[in-house]
């Protein structure tokens, strides 16, 4: 008898998998706590035939857009193996220029900034939606929803700054364990009341669809609650790789999703008077009080996903140029992916805070969920539209239009229906989209500005060092690196050194660091040095927008690849300019206020020697004020 041994590659899938259960499908994964009861909401005591309209709707909606247009579709625009708004966003403006380019950056901006709406109401309608459940116990418990939903999601804020760390190795088993019992309990369920199925045969759908058109579509507007979470599905890509993440959508995800509204709908059927909730209906009364602490738990899991989220999208947003520098501290020593921002989770928690007391319960809260949702998958379509196409020639290009337009189609109609609700609450996340978007664009175009205003009048750098060679100064010893935005022209802070202190180092290094369009730069590619005269050196070093620069790493590599450039940490100085922004007071403030919000992100950024990890004990800076 042969020896049979494990194969270690099926134990690392098996590993993706459980770890995409944990983090990329916590948020769609707790859709049915809440998305049949705000469907059917605004039936009393629902029919067999609205239940079989709705679930049939439902269920090709999760079949079209989850399944053909993410996971199929979607999945294959990856950035070097990233996904994401902002990803997908550099892939579609590569090699784009003025106008073009312009708007691609835009509709990525715009997407990203819906994402953080996404980021605020996920954590308040997922953990509201659990605890509600408490009230199935008892109606004497429903005052306690609000204040126990705030002290879970205080605890969850609270320990961001520690990291997930070996509490993160149990989201997976924990959201298998989830997922098994909405199975469970939908095909219990089923089983009772096995007509249900019929709502399989889309005829339903387009049934329900003829009768009443307006109402079908205001319905879109809940139903899309069925769909939050699928843009996780593409912005993990990176942690978990496409195929983990369609192998668990297609063996656990999307069948025990399924099972689950099914078996609602068949509970609905036989009792409508159930649609109060129909997710802890599902439970025999004994299971009550478990499913609400495991959904509790579940829901916990969802919104730390989303919150990990945030943390990444803004160190993306950072390191592309539009986002001023901020704090990053890294909560595992082994996973470089593990962030923390205090400032973005200190402002998640408040606004979080804010729509818990506000809003008080799930189903209000769904109104302004499904704007923030529908308006990232739109802002998805678009941008893949834009990109898609490129090498496809003949039949395949009009079949890559055809798909997409299709896809476009339906995003519209999704958040078209979700517009009307504006007045409803999906202000909310409007308005947190706008006030973001604009500070992207002032950021981005201010620091654009400041580098026109100050390429206008720059000596070429190899030329003036050349001439001070010629007319050398009172030389120091050690190395000095001038710390530089732009290539091949003189930083400010040189001439300030030798202005005021009249003197150079033995040897000169001008380094200026660079985001790349892709997530990871290789350590072997990243850096160019040229040498400029005997004494100098020009560097251009490169990181990926999910990697955080480390200039001491960077010289380090630089000095063992290049020993004849001392770069000691004890012999070396850092010369950085320090800019002050400064507004013309003589404009009135409506003609300035982008300025003036542009030297306020500038003064609160962080400071550069933080961002860049340069000993601060080792840093000269010189102080420059510019008028914008």
């Amino acid at each position: 008898m042969p020896h049979l041994t494990a194969n270690p590659k099926n134990g690392a899938r098996t590993a993706l998998v459980m770890g995409a259960l944990g983090v990329v499908y916590g948020d769609i994964g707790t859709s049915p706590l809440y998305t049949m009861k705000v469907a059917l909401g605004a039936y009393a005591h629902p029919g067999a035939e609205q239940v079989y309209g709705v679930l049939s709707l439902l269920f090709w909606l999760l079949t079209l857009v989850v399944t053909v247009k993410y996971v199929t579709v979607v999945l294959r625009l990856d950035n070097k193996g990233e996904g994401g708004t902002l990803a997908l966003m550099e892939l579609a403006a590569r090699g784009l220029q003025g106008r073009r380019r312009w708007v691609i950056m835009v509709l990525g901006l715009i997407g990203a900034s819906l994402f953080y709406g996404d980021s605020i109401i996920t954590p308040a309608i997922s953990v509201l939606s659990a605890i509600e459940g408490i009230g199935m116990v008892s109606h004497v418990l429903d005052p306690w929803v609000v204040p126990l939903a705030v002290a879970v999601l205080v605890a969850l804020f609270l320990i961001q700054s520690h990291g997930t760390g070996t509490m993160g190795k149990l989201f997976g088993p924990i959201m298998l364990a989830w997922f098994l019992v909405l199975g469970g309990l939908g095909l219990w369920r089923i089983i009772e009341h096995p007509q249900v199925l019929a709502a399989l045969d889309p005829r339903w759908a387009w049934a329900f669809i003829a009768q009443a058109p307006w109402e079908t579509f205001l319905l879109l507007g809940a139903l899309v609650l069925a769909l939050t979470g699928a843009e996780a599905l593409y912005a993990d890509m990176g942690h978990y790789g496409r195929s983990a993440i369609r192998r668990a959508w297609f063996v656990v995800v999307m069948p025990c999703l399924v099972l689950c509204y099914f078996g609602q709908g068949a509970l609905l059927i036989s009792d409508p008077s159930a649609i109060r909730n129909p997710f802890f209906h599902l439970a025999p009364s004994w299971a009550l009080v478990p499913l609400v602490i495991l959904a509790t738990v579940a829901t916990v899991i969802a919104s730390q996903s989303v919150i990990s989220g945030a943390f990444s999208v803004t160190r993306q947003a950072v390191q592309l140029g539009f986002w001023p520098r901020m704090v990053i501290q890294h909560t595992s020593a082994r996973e470089e992916g593990q962030i923390y921002l205090p400032r973005v989770n200190l402002l998640l928690f408040l606004a979080v805070m804010v729509l818990v007391v506000s809003f008080g319960s799930s189903d209000r809260l769904a109104h302004a969920y499904g704007f923030a949702v529908t308006g990232t998958m739109l802002m998805t379509s678009l941008l893949a539209v834009s990109m898609l196409p490129r090498g496809s020639t003949g039949l395949k290009r009009w079949g890559w239009f055809l798909l997409l337009g299709f896809f476009l189609l339906l995003d519209t109609l999704l958040f078209s229906a979700n517009a009307l609700k504006l007045l409803d609450g999906g202000w909310l996340p409007l308005l947190v989209a706008i006030c973001l978007l604009t500070l992207m664009m002032t950021w981005k175009q201010g620091r654009q500005a400041i580098h026109d205003t100050l390429i206008e009048n720059q000596q070429p750098l190899k030329e003036f060092m050349a001439g001070l060679e010629q007319y050398p100064p009172t030389r120091v010893p050690g190395t000095a690196v001038f710390m530089s935005m732009l290539v091949n022209t003189v930083p400010p802070a040189l001439l300030h050194n030798l202005k005021h202190n009249k003197v150079l180092h033995e040897q000169v290094l001008f380094l200026t660091v660079d985001s790349a369009g892709v997530p990871y730069v290789p350590f072997a590619e990243r850096y160019k040095l040229e040498r400029l005269s005997r004494d100098s050196w020009q560097a251009v070093a490169t990181w990926g927008f999910k990697q955080e620069p480390n200039v001491p790493q960077l010289l380090q590599q630089i000095a063992q690849e290049h020993p004849e450039l001392n770069l000691e940490p004890m012999a070396t100085s850092f010369f950085l300019s320090r800019q002050t922004v400064m507004i013309q007071s003589r404009k009135p403030w409506y003609m300035g206020w982008r300025r003036r919000l542009f030297a306020f992100m500038a003064r609160n950024a962080s400071r550069s020697t933080r961002f860049f990890k340069i000993p601060p004990n080792r840093v000269v800076e010189m102080g420059m004020q510019m008028e914008l």
